[in-house]
Protein backbone atom coordinates (compact mmCIF):
# COMPACT_ATOMS: atom_id res chain seq x y z
CA UNK A 1 0.00 0.00 0.00
CA UNK A 2 1.58 3.49 -1.31
CA UNK A 3 1.61 6.43 1.46
CA UNK A 4 -1.26 8.98 1.39
CA UNK A 5 0.97 11.54 2.91
CA UNK A 6 4.90 11.24 2.00
CA UNK A 7 7.63 13.56 2.31
CA UNK A 8 11.05 13.02 0.52
CA UNK A 9 14.41 15.48 1.90
CA UNK A 10 11.86 17.91 1.82
CA UNK A 11 12.79 21.60 3.09
CA UNK A 12 11.25 24.96 3.15
CA UNK A 13 12.05 27.98 3.30
CA UNK A 14 9.36 31.20 3.53
CA UNK A 15 9.83 34.08 1.31
CA UNK A 16 11.01 36.26 3.96
CA UNK A 17 13.42 34.14 6.11
CA UNK A 18 16.77 33.59 5.79
CA UNK A 19 16.81 30.00 7.43
CA UNK A 20 14.42 26.96 5.95
CA UNK A 21 11.72 25.93 8.57
CA UNK A 22 11.63 22.94 7.32
CA UNK A 23 14.92 20.78 7.24
CA UNK A 24 15.00 17.34 5.82
CA UNK A 25 11.99 15.75 6.29
CA UNK A 26 11.17 12.14 5.53
CA UNK A 27 7.51 10.93 6.69
CA UNK A 28 5.47 8.44 5.21
CA UNK A 29 1.63 8.39 6.46
CA UNK A 30 0.00 5.19 5.88
CA UNK A 31 -4.03 5.35 4.31
CA UNK A 32 -6.75 5.12 7.97
CA UNK A 33 -3.38 5.76 10.55
CA UNK A 34 -3.88 8.30 13.38
CA UNK A 35 -0.67 9.99 14.01
CA UNK A 36 -0.23 12.44 16.63
CA UNK A 37 2.20 15.62 15.91
CA UNK A 38 3.77 17.83 18.71
CA UNK A 39 6.38 20.08 19.16
CA UNK A 40 7.20 23.62 20.52
CA UNK A 41 5.74 26.85 19.66
CA UNK A 42 7.76 27.76 16.21
CA UNK A 43 9.30 24.17 15.84
CA UNK A 44 8.00 23.79 12.19
CA UNK A 45 4.50 21.36 12.93
CA UNK A 46 2.36 24.30 11.55
CA UNK A 47 4.34 24.50 8.75
CA UNK A 48 4.70 21.03 8.32
CA UNK A 49 0.41 21.07 8.30
CA UNK A 50 0.32 23.84 6.13
CA UNK A 51 2.38 21.88 3.48
CA UNK A 52 -0.39 18.84 3.54
CA UNK A 53 -3.50 21.15 3.44
CA UNK A 54 -2.08 23.72 0.64
CA UNK A 55 -1.46 27.00 2.68
CA UNK A 56 1.76 26.33 1.90
CA UNK A 57 2.47 27.36 -0.93
CA UNK A 58 -0.40 28.59 -2.08
CA UNK A 59 -1.37 31.03 1.23
CA UNK A 60 2.37 31.07 2.49
CA UNK A 61 4.71 31.52 -0.30
CA UNK A 62 8.26 30.07 -0.18
CA UNK A 63 11.04 27.65 -1.90
CA UNK A 64 10.84 24.05 -1.06
CA UNK A 65 13.74 21.32 -2.06
CA UNK A 66 12.74 17.31 -2.37
CA UNK A 67 9.00 16.00 -2.69
CA UNK A 68 5.96 15.93 -1.25
CA UNK A 69 2.71 14.23 -2.80
CA UNK A 70 -0.73 13.77 -1.01
CA UNK A 71 -2.59 10.91 -2.36
CA UNK A 72 -0.24 9.61 -4.76
CA UNK A 73 -0.29 13.68 -6.77
CA UNK A 74 1.71 17.52 -6.60
CA UNK A 75 0.36 19.51 -4.19
CA UNK A 76 1.39 22.32 -6.72
CA UNK A 77 -0.19 20.43 -9.47
CA UNK A 78 -3.90 20.00 -7.26
CA UNK A 79 -3.84 23.63 -6.35
CA UNK A 80 -5.43 24.35 -3.21
CA UNK A 81 -9.10 23.80 -4.27
CA UNK A 82 -7.83 19.76 -5.28
CA UNK A 83 -6.17 19.73 -2.32
CA UNK A 84 -9.50 20.70 0.06
CA UNK A 85 -11.12 17.43 -1.59
CA UNK A 86 -8.58 15.79 0.15
CA UNK A 87 -7.60 17.53 2.76
CA UNK A 88 -10.13 19.03 5.41
CA UNK A 89 -8.34 21.14 7.68
CA UNK A 90 -10.30 21.94 11.87
CA UNK A 91 -8.71 25.60 12.84
CA UNK A 92 -7.49 25.77 16.30
CA UNK A 93 -8.88 29.22 16.08
CA UNK A 94 -12.30 27.65 15.21
CA UNK A 95 -13.96 31.75 14.42
CA UNK A 96 -11.87 32.21 11.71
CA UNK A 97 -13.48 29.01 9.46
CA UNK A 98 -16.77 30.19 10.07
CA UNK A 99 -18.50 31.62 6.76
CA UNK A 100 -22.38 31.21 6.90
CA UNK A 101 -24.93 32.87 8.76
CA UNK A 102 -26.28 29.99 10.93
CA UNK A 103 -24.62 26.08 11.92
CA UNK A 104 -26.50 24.62 8.35
CA UNK A 105 -25.58 27.04 6.30
CA UNK A 106 -21.85 26.53 7.75
CA UNK A 107 -21.50 23.04 7.01
CA UNK A 108 -22.96 23.26 3.78
CA UNK A 109 -21.23 25.66 2.69
CA UNK A 110 -18.16 23.66 0.42
CA UNK A 111 -21.48 21.51 -0.86
CA UNK A 112 -22.59 24.67 -2.36
CA UNK A 113 -19.67 25.69 -3.91
CA UNK A 114 -19.79 21.62 -5.43
CA UNK A 115 -23.03 22.79 -6.83
CA UNK A 116 -24.83 19.60 -5.27
CA UNK A 117 -28.79 20.04 -4.76
CA UNK A 118 -30.66 20.45 -2.15
CA UNK A 119 -32.06 17.28 -1.48
CA UNK A 120 -28.86 15.85 -1.20
CA UNK A 121 -27.12 19.08 0.37
CA UNK A 122 -29.98 18.67 3.31
CA UNK A 123 -29.15 15.06 4.17
CA UNK A 124 -25.39 15.00 3.80
CA UNK A 125 -25.56 18.49 6.40
CA UNK A 126 -27.86 16.21 8.49
CA UNK A 127 -25.14 13.24 8.76
CA UNK A 128 -22.55 15.23 9.55
CA UNK A 129 -24.16 17.41 11.99
CA UNK A 130 -25.56 13.63 13.66
CA UNK A 131 -21.74 12.65 13.58
CA UNK A 132 -20.37 15.67 15.60
CA UNK A 133 -23.69 15.69 18.01
CA UNK A 134 -24.75 19.64 16.47
CA UNK A 135 -28.15 18.80 15.10
CA UNK A 136 -29.90 20.48 17.70
CA UNK A 137 -27.44 23.53 16.91
CA UNK A 138 -28.61 23.94 13.22
CA UNK A 139 -30.58 27.21 13.07
CA UNK A 140 -28.19 28.91 15.83
CA UNK A 141 -25.46 31.59 14.54
CA UNK A 142 -21.88 30.54 14.99
CA UNK A 143 -21.45 33.46 17.12
CA UNK A 144 -23.85 32.11 20.30
CA UNK A 145 -21.94 29.06 20.52
CA UNK A 146 -19.16 27.82 22.92
CA UNK A 147 -15.69 26.91 22.26
CA UNK A 148 -16.62 22.95 22.17
CA UNK A 149 -19.66 23.39 20.25
CA UNK A 150 -17.78 25.73 17.51
CA UNK A 151 -15.00 22.82 17.62
CA UNK A 152 -17.48 20.51 16.67
CA UNK A 153 -19.42 22.75 13.53
CA UNK A 154 -15.88 23.05 12.07
CA UNK A 155 -15.58 19.36 12.57
CA UNK A 156 -19.28 18.56 10.60
CA UNK A 157 -18.00 21.44 7.98
CA UNK A 158 -14.88 19.52 7.11
CA UNK A 159 -16.51 16.50 6.97
CA UNK A 160 -19.83 17.07 4.50
CA UNK A 161 -16.85 16.93 1.72
CA UNK A 162 -15.79 13.71 2.60
CA UNK A 163 -12.39 13.90 2.60
CA UNK A 164 -9.92 11.25 2.87
CA UNK A 165 -7.26 13.26 5.00
CA UNK A 166 -8.82 15.04 8.62
CA UNK A 167 -5.59 17.47 9.92
CA UNK A 168 -7.03 18.82 13.72
CA UNK A 169 -4.82 22.08 14.55
CA UNK A 170 -4.99 22.08 18.24
CA UNK A 171 -8.21 20.44 19.13
CA UNK A 172 -8.31 20.62 22.96
CA UNK A 173 -7.02 24.53 23.00
CA UNK A 174 -10.68 25.97 24.00
CA UNK A 175 -12.29 22.98 25.37
CA UNK A 176 -13.01 21.76 29.31
CA UNK A 177 -11.46 18.50 29.90
CA UNK A 178 -14.62 16.28 29.49
CA UNK A 179 -15.53 17.86 26.33
CA UNK A 180 -11.84 17.31 25.29
CA UNK A 181 -12.03 13.57 26.10
CA UNK A 182 -15.45 13.80 23.97
CA UNK A 183 -13.49 15.61 21.07
CA UNK A 184 -10.60 12.77 20.87
CA UNK A 185 -13.10 9.88 21.16
CA UNK A 186 -15.16 11.63 18.69
CA UNK A 187 -12.29 11.70 16.10
CA UNK A 188 -11.19 8.02 17.29
CA UNK A 189 -15.06 7.11 16.17
CA UNK A 190 -14.91 9.17 12.60
CA UNK A 191 -11.37 6.83 12.12
CA UNK A 192 -13.07 3.59 12.66
CA UNK A 193 -15.98 4.46 11.24
CA UNK A 194 -14.82 6.50 8.13
CA UNK A 195 -11.54 4.37 8.00
CA UNK A 196 -10.11 8.51 7.58
CA UNK A 197 -6.26 9.12 7.97
CA UNK A 198 -6.12 11.28 11.16
CA UNK A 199 -2.91 14.30 11.89
CA UNK A 200 -3.42 15.75 15.28
CA UNK A 201 -1.39 18.57 16.03
CA UNK A 202 -1.50 19.25 19.75
CA UNK A 203 0.27 20.67 23.26
CA UNK A 204 -1.47 18.71 25.64
CA UNK A 205 0.32 15.27 25.02
CA UNK A 206 -1.87 13.64 27.76
CA UNK A 207 -5.51 14.78 26.81
CA UNK A 208 -4.80 13.65 22.68
CA UNK A 209 -3.80 10.31 24.27
CA UNK A 210 -6.99 9.65 25.71
CA UNK A 211 -7.28 7.60 22.71
CA UNK A 212 -4.70 5.58 21.29
CA UNK A 213 -2.67 6.56 18.22
CA UNK A 214 -0.63 4.70 15.93
CA UNK A 215 2.41 7.09 15.85
CA UNK A 216 3.68 10.32 17.72
CA UNK A 217 5.49 12.48 15.23
CA UNK A 218 8.06 14.91 17.31
CA UNK A 219 8.92 17.88 15.70
CA UNK A 220 12.29 20.61 16.89
CA UNK A 221 13.85 23.12 15.19
CA UNK A 222 12.18 22.26 11.98
CA UNK A 223 13.34 18.66 12.04
CA UNK A 224 11.92 15.28 12.95
CA UNK A 225 13.27 14.50 16.12
CA UNK A 226 11.18 11.33 16.77
CA UNK A 227 8.88 9.33 14.87
CA UNK A 228 7.49 6.31 16.85
CA UNK A 229 4.97 4.56 19.15
CA UNK A 230 3.67 6.34 22.41
CA UNK A 231 4.58 3.62 24.34
CA UNK A 232 7.95 3.61 22.70
CA UNK A 233 8.24 7.81 23.28
CA UNK A 234 7.19 8.04 26.60
CA UNK A 235 9.71 5.67 28.00
CA UNK A 236 12.48 8.37 26.71
CA UNK A 237 13.37 12.10 27.63
CA UNK A 238 12.76 13.75 24.32
CA UNK A 239 9.52 15.02 25.17
CA UNK A 240 10.88 16.64 28.08
CA UNK A 241 14.27 18.01 25.90
CA UNK A 242 11.98 19.67 23.43
CA UNK A 243 10.08 21.29 25.92
CA UNK A 244 6.55 19.28 25.55
CA UNK A 245 4.89 18.38 28.46
CA UNK A 246 4.67 14.93 29.24
CA UNK A 247 1.66 13.47 30.86
CA UNK A 248 1.98 14.08 34.66
CA UNK A 249 1.48 10.52 36.44
CA UNK A 250 5.10 10.12 33.83
CA UNK A 251 6.88 12.85 34.88
CA UNK A 252 5.93 11.87 38.53
CA UNK A 253 7.25 8.14 37.95
CA UNK A 254 10.27 9.74 36.32
CA UNK A 255 10.84 12.39 39.33
CA UNK A 256 10.32 9.39 41.63
CA UNK A 257 14.01 7.95 39.73
CA UNK A 258 11.86 5.47 37.74
CA UNK A 259 13.16 4.11 34.59
CA UNK A 260 9.86 3.38 32.18
CA UNK A 261 9.78 0.63 29.96
CA UNK A 262 7.64 0.32 26.97
CA UNK A 263 6.11 -3.24 27.81
CA UNK A 264 4.67 -1.52 30.62
CA UNK A 265 1.59 0.33 29.06
CA UNK A 266 2.95 3.50 29.75
CA UNK A 267 0.47 5.31 27.34
CA UNK A 268 -2.55 5.16 29.40
CA UNK A 269 -2.03 5.27 33.47
CA UNK A 270 -5.39 2.73 34.14
CA UNK A 271 -3.75 -0.09 31.90
CA UNK A 272 -0.14 0.53 32.89
CA UNK A 273 1.58 -2.69 34.55
CA UNK A 274 3.03 -0.40 37.88
CA UNK A 275 4.23 -3.22 39.99
CA UNK A 276 7.63 -2.50 39.62
CA UNK A 277 7.60 1.46 40.35
CA UNK A 278 5.04 1.66 43.25
CA UNK A 279 8.23 1.42 45.94
CA UNK A 280 9.78 4.43 44.32
CA UNK A 281 6.95 6.58 44.29
CA UNK A 282 5.95 6.03 47.97
CA UNK A 283 9.94 6.36 48.76
CA UNK A 284 9.65 10.03 46.83
CA UNK A 285 6.60 10.29 48.43
CA UNK A 286 7.96 10.22 52.13
CA UNK A 287 10.65 12.31 51.38
CA UNK A 288 8.71 15.23 49.74
CA UNK A 289 8.19 18.62 51.37
CA UNK A 290 4.64 19.53 52.55
CA UNK A 291 3.09 22.79 50.79
CA UNK A 292 3.67 25.52 53.11
CA UNK A 293 0.43 27.54 53.83
CA UNK A 294 -0.36 30.62 53.05
CA UNK A 295 -1.59 33.36 55.41
CA UNK A 296 -5.01 34.75 54.90
CA UNK A 297 -5.93 38.17 53.78
CA UNK A 298 -8.42 40.16 53.82
CA UNK A 299 -11.23 39.95 51.20
CA UNK A 300 -10.91 41.82 47.74
CA UNK A 301 -14.08 40.61 45.54
CA UNK A 302 -16.73 38.89 47.06
CA UNK A 303 -20.10 37.59 45.42
CA UNK A 304 -23.22 37.26 47.52
CA UNK A 305 -26.16 35.02 46.58
CA UNK A 306 -25.82 35.98 42.83
CA UNK A 307 -28.54 34.99 39.94
CA UNK A 308 -28.49 35.99 36.65
CA UNK A 309 -30.69 35.17 33.47
CA UNK A 310 -30.47 36.16 30.17
CA UNK A 311 -34.03 34.99 29.64
CA UNK A 312 -36.96 35.11 32.22
CA UNK A 313 -37.72 32.16 34.27
CA UNK A 314 -34.14 30.66 32.74
CA UNK A 315 -31.44 31.31 35.34
CA UNK A 316 -27.99 30.58 34.21
CA UNK A 317 -26.03 31.51 37.58
CA UNK A 318 -28.55 30.28 41.18
CA UNK A 319 -27.09 31.37 44.17
CA UNK A 320 -23.55 31.99 43.34
CA UNK A 321 -21.24 33.00 46.93
CA UNK A 322 -17.55 33.49 47.01
CA UNK A 323 -15.28 35.24 49.23
CA UNK A 324 -11.81 35.71 46.84
CA UNK A 325 -8.86 37.76 49.49
CA UNK A 326 -5.82 39.65 48.52
CA UNK A 327 -3.54 38.62 46.39
CA UNK A 328 -5.09 35.36 45.78
CA UNK A 329 -4.79 33.07 42.54
CA UNK A 330 -8.28 31.40 42.07
CA UNK A 331 -9.35 29.18 39.42
CA UNK A 332 -12.94 29.07 38.18
CA UNK A 333 -13.89 25.69 36.43
CA UNK A 334 -16.16 23.91 34.80
CA UNK A 335 -17.52 22.50 31.78
CA UNK A 336 -18.07 25.23 28.71
CA UNK A 337 -21.48 26.53 28.85
CA UNK A 338 -21.42 26.33 32.62
CA UNK A 339 -21.98 30.43 33.45
CA UNK A 340 -17.84 30.94 33.91
CA UNK A 341 -17.63 33.58 31.27
CA UNK A 342 -21.17 35.13 32.27
CA UNK A 343 -19.66 35.35 36.24
CA UNK A 344 -16.54 37.18 34.34
CA UNK A 345 -19.10 39.38 32.75
CA UNK A 346 -21.02 40.27 35.98
CA UNK A 347 -17.97 41.05 37.63
CA UNK A 348 -17.68 43.63 34.94
CA UNK A 349 -20.29 45.19 34.94
CA UNK A 350 -21.52 43.89 31.74
CA UNK A 351 -24.81 43.06 32.65
CA UNK A 352 -26.42 43.18 35.86
CA UNK A 353 -27.68 40.47 38.52
CA UNK A 354 -30.94 39.36 38.45
CA UNK A 355 -30.19 39.61 42.17
CA UNK A 356 -27.52 39.51 44.49
CA UNK A 357 -24.31 41.90 45.16
CA UNK A 358 -20.76 41.99 44.37
CA UNK A 359 -17.98 43.96 46.32
CA UNK A 360 -15.17 45.11 45.53
CA UNK A 361 -12.64 45.37 48.94
CA UNK A 362 -16.48 45.36 51.27
CA UNK A 363 -17.92 47.98 48.68
CA UNK A 364 -20.91 46.87 46.56
CA UNK A 365 -19.53 47.47 42.73
CA UNK A 366 -23.55 48.53 41.74
CA UNK A 367 -23.21 52.05 41.21
CA UNK A 368 -19.98 51.72 39.52
CA UNK A 369 -19.53 52.41 35.94
CA UNK A 370 -18.01 49.56 33.46
CA UNK A 371 -15.00 52.20 32.91
CA UNK A 372 -15.24 52.84 36.25
CA UNK A 373 -15.15 49.14 37.20
CA UNK A 374 -12.24 48.65 33.99
CA UNK A 375 -10.22 50.70 36.25
CA UNK A 376 -9.96 48.33 38.95
CA UNK A 377 -10.89 45.47 37.52
CA UNK A 378 -8.84 44.28 33.93
CA UNK A 379 -10.58 41.15 32.20
CA UNK A 380 -8.74 39.35 29.35
CA UNK A 381 -11.30 37.69 27.36
CA UNK A 382 -10.42 33.83 26.04
CA UNK A 383 -10.38 35.27 21.94
CA UNK A 384 -7.48 37.90 21.28
CA UNK A 385 -9.57 38.53 18.38
CA UNK A 386 -12.71 39.26 20.53
CA UNK A 387 -10.31 42.36 22.35
CA UNK A 388 -8.00 43.34 20.06
CA UNK A 389 -8.74 46.40 17.90
CA UNK A 390 -5.74 48.31 17.01
CA UNK A 391 -3.58 47.21 13.91
CA UNK A 392 -0.34 47.71 15.78
CA UNK A 393 1.16 46.25 19.02
CA UNK A 394 2.61 49.61 20.68
CA UNK A 395 -1.13 51.13 19.81
CA UNK A 396 -3.08 48.21 21.17
CA UNK A 397 -1.21 48.08 24.43
CA UNK A 398 -1.34 51.84 24.86
CA UNK A 399 -4.75 52.43 23.32
CA UNK A 400 -6.49 52.45 27.33
CA UNK A 401 -3.92 54.53 28.64
CA UNK A 402 -4.44 57.08 25.54
CA UNK A 403 -8.48 57.19 26.17
CA UNK A 404 -7.99 58.11 30.00
CA UNK A 405 -5.82 60.93 28.47
CA UNK A 406 -2.64 59.92 30.01
CA UNK A 407 0.79 61.97 29.03
CA UNK A 408 2.31 60.44 25.64
CA UNK A 409 5.91 60.28 27.65
CA UNK A 410 4.04 58.37 30.12
CA UNK A 411 1.70 55.98 27.92
CA UNK A 412 5.50 55.09 26.16
CA UNK A 413 6.82 54.30 29.95
CA UNK A 414 4.30 52.06 30.85
CA UNK A 415 3.80 50.33 27.11
CA UNK A 416 7.47 49.28 26.61
CA UNK A 417 7.53 48.19 30.51
CA UNK A 418 4.56 45.90 30.04
CA UNK A 419 5.59 44.55 27.00
CA UNK A 420 9.14 43.85 28.54
CA UNK A 421 7.25 41.93 31.03
CA UNK A 422 4.99 40.06 28.63
CA UNK A 423 8.26 39.22 26.29
CA UNK A 424 6.65 41.18 23.39
CA UNK A 425 9.59 44.06 23.66
CA UNK A 426 11.13 43.01 20.45
CA UNK A 427 7.89 43.41 18.55
CA UNK A 428 6.66 46.71 19.80
CA UNK A 429 6.69 48.13 15.99
CA UNK A 430 5.26 44.79 14.31
CA UNK A 431 1.78 44.78 13.41
CA UNK A 432 -0.78 42.38 15.71
CA UNK A 433 -1.80 40.09 12.13
CA UNK A 434 1.84 39.08 12.04
CA UNK A 435 1.83 37.45 15.06
CA UNK A 436 1.03 34.00 16.14
CA UNK A 437 -1.91 33.07 18.37
CA UNK A 438 -0.13 32.64 21.03
CA UNK A 439 1.54 36.03 20.75
CA UNK A 440 -1.47 37.74 19.95
CA UNK A 441 -2.74 36.71 23.90
CA UNK A 442 0.12 38.01 24.98
CA UNK A 443 -0.91 41.12 23.31
CA UNK A 444 -4.41 41.08 25.03
CA UNK A 445 -2.69 40.20 28.40
CA UNK A 446 -0.26 43.68 28.34
CA UNK A 447 -3.32 45.84 27.28
CA UNK A 448 -4.97 45.19 30.24
CA UNK A 449 -1.66 45.15 32.57
CA UNK A 450 -0.47 48.39 31.69
CA UNK A 451 -3.86 49.61 33.37
CA UNK A 452 -2.75 48.63 36.49
CA UNK A 453 -5.97 46.80 37.92
CA UNK A 454 -6.22 45.72 41.49
CA UNK A 455 -8.20 42.23 40.14
CA UNK A 456 -6.95 40.72 36.53
CA UNK A 457 -9.46 38.13 35.19
CA UNK A 458 -8.21 35.78 32.70
CA UNK A 459 -10.21 33.73 30.18
CA UNK A 460 -8.18 30.80 29.42
CA UNK A 461 -4.84 32.59 29.71
CA UNK A 462 -2.85 29.57 28.61
CA UNK A 463 -4.59 28.11 25.51
CA UNK A 464 -2.85 27.83 22.41
CA UNK A 465 0.45 28.31 24.24
CA UNK A 466 3.19 25.34 24.12
CA UNK A 467 4.71 24.34 27.47
CA UNK A 468 7.31 26.72 27.81
CA UNK A 469 5.39 30.20 26.44
CA UNK A 470 2.85 28.50 29.17
CA UNK A 471 5.39 28.43 31.92
CA UNK A 472 6.47 31.91 30.63
CA UNK A 473 3.01 33.65 31.33
CA UNK A 474 2.37 31.74 34.66
CA UNK A 475 5.70 32.76 35.92
CA UNK A 476 5.33 36.27 35.21
CA UNK A 477 1.14 36.06 36.55
CA UNK A 478 2.81 34.44 39.34
CA UNK A 479 5.54 37.14 39.85
CA UNK A 480 3.18 40.12 39.09
CA UNK A 481 0.82 38.78 41.54
CA UNK A 482 3.25 38.39 44.56
CA UNK A 483 5.28 41.56 43.95
CA UNK A 484 2.33 43.42 42.90
CA UNK A 485 -0.27 42.33 45.04
CA UNK A 486 -2.84 41.88 41.95
CA UNK A 487 -5.32 39.14 42.79
CA UNK A 488 -5.58 37.43 39.66
CA UNK A 489 -8.86 35.32 38.70
CA UNK A 490 -8.27 32.44 35.86
CA UNK A 491 -11.22 30.98 34.18
CA UNK A 492 -9.45 27.59 32.62
CA UNK A 493 -9.74 24.31 31.29
CA UNK A 494 -6.06 23.49 31.98
CA UNK A 495 -5.84 21.11 35.01
CA UNK A 496 -2.41 21.56 34.99
CA UNK A 497 -2.61 25.35 35.62
CA UNK A 498 -4.86 25.06 38.12
CA UNK A 499 -3.27 22.60 40.40
CA UNK A 500 -0.31 24.49 39.74
CA UNK A 501 -0.66 27.74 40.49
CA UNK A 502 -4.50 28.49 42.32
CA UNK A 503 -4.62 28.27 45.89
CA UNK A 504 -8.13 27.42 45.57
CA UNK A 505 -10.49 26.60 42.69
CA UNK A 506 -14.30 27.64 42.61
CA UNK A 507 -16.15 25.35 40.69
CA UNK A 508 -19.44 25.92 38.65
CA UNK A 509 -22.25 23.31 36.75
CA UNK A 510 -25.26 23.87 35.22
CA UNK A 511 -25.56 27.60 37.35
CA UNK A 512 -24.60 26.57 40.71
CA UNK A 513 -21.61 26.33 43.00
CA UNK A 514 -20.79 22.86 43.39
CA UNK A 515 -17.28 22.83 45.04
CA UNK A 516 -14.82 25.76 46.49
CA UNK A 517 -11.92 24.05 47.73
CA UNK A 518 -8.08 23.53 46.82
CA UNK A 519 -6.91 22.13 43.28
CA UNK A 520 -5.99 18.87 44.49
CA UNK A 521 -9.04 17.98 46.54
CA UNK A 522 -11.50 19.39 43.79
CA UNK A 523 -9.08 16.99 41.27
CA UNK A 524 -9.71 14.18 43.38
CA UNK A 525 -13.09 14.15 44.04
CA UNK A 526 -14.51 11.86 41.28
CA UNK A 527 -17.85 13.24 41.41
CA UNK A 528 -17.28 16.77 41.57
CA UNK A 529 -15.17 16.33 38.82
CA UNK A 530 -18.04 14.07 36.85
CA UNK A 531 -20.35 16.92 37.73
CA UNK A 532 -18.22 19.65 36.42
CA UNK A 533 -16.76 17.68 33.32
CA UNK A 534 -13.32 18.07 34.80
CA UNK A 535 -10.76 15.29 34.36
CA UNK A 536 -9.27 13.66 37.60
CA UNK A 537 -5.74 14.25 37.52
CA UNK A 538 -3.60 11.35 36.44
CA UNK A 539 -1.74 11.68 39.63
CA UNK A 540 -4.74 10.60 41.66
CA UNK A 541 -4.67 7.60 39.75
CA UNK A 542 -1.13 6.76 40.48
CA UNK A 543 -1.41 7.53 44.25
CA UNK A 544 -4.02 5.21 44.37
CA UNK A 545 -2.55 2.43 41.99
CA UNK A 546 0.73 2.89 44.34
CA UNK A 547 -1.06 2.60 47.51
CA UNK A 548 -0.65 6.16 48.77
CA UNK A 549 -3.02 6.95 51.83
CA UNK A 550 -3.16 10.88 51.43
CA UNK A 551 -4.01 10.76 47.47
CA UNK A 552 -4.23 14.25 47.16
CA UNK A 553 -1.41 15.84 49.75
CA UNK A 554 0.87 12.92 47.03
CA UNK A 555 -0.72 15.53 44.05
CA UNK A 556 0.31 18.85 46.05
CA UNK A 557 3.73 17.55 47.09
CA UNK A 558 4.67 16.18 43.30
CA UNK A 559 2.62 19.97 41.69
CA UNK A 560 5.00 22.06 44.03
CA UNK A 561 7.96 20.06 43.24
CA UNK A 562 7.37 19.86 39.43
CA UNK A 563 7.05 23.35 39.35
CA UNK A 564 10.18 24.33 41.19
CA UNK A 565 12.43 21.85 38.78
CA UNK A 566 10.48 23.22 35.44
CA UNK A 567 11.37 26.78 36.08
CA UNK A 568 15.17 26.17 37.69
CA UNK A 569 15.27 24.57 33.78
CA UNK A 570 13.10 26.62 31.17
CA UNK A 571 13.32 29.80 33.38
CA UNK A 572 16.45 29.87 35.30
CA UNK A 573 14.40 31.34 38.28
CA UNK A 574 16.33 31.37 41.96
CA UNK A 575 13.82 28.84 43.37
Amino acid sequence: MAPIIEFKDFSFKYRAQTEPTLKDINLAIMPGEKVLIAGPSGSGKSTLAHCINGLVPFSYTGESTGTLQIAGEDPAKLGIFGLSKIVGTVLQDTDGQFIGLTVAEDIAFALENNLVSQEEMFKKVDEAAEMVDVKKLLHNAPGELSGGQKQRVSMAGVMVDDVDILLFDEPLANLDPATGKRAIDMIDQIQKKKQKTILIIEHRLEDALYRDVDRIVVIGEGRIVADTTPAALLATDILNRQGIREPLYITALKHAGCVISPEDNPQHIETMNLEGYKASVKNWFEKAAPKPEKKETSSILKVEDLYFSYQEGKPVLQHIHFDIKKGEMVSIVGKNGAGKSTLSNLICGFYKPSRGKILLNGEDMAPLSIKERGERIGLVMQSPNQMISKPMIFDEVALGLALRGVPEEEIKERVYKTLKICGLYPFRNWPVSALSFGQKKRVSIASILVMDPQVLILDEPTAGQDYRHYTEIMEFLKEINETCGITIIMITHDMHLMLEYTDRAIVIADGHLIADDTPAKVLTNEEVADKAYLKKTSLYDLALSCQIDQPFEFVERFIAYERKSRIQKEVGADV
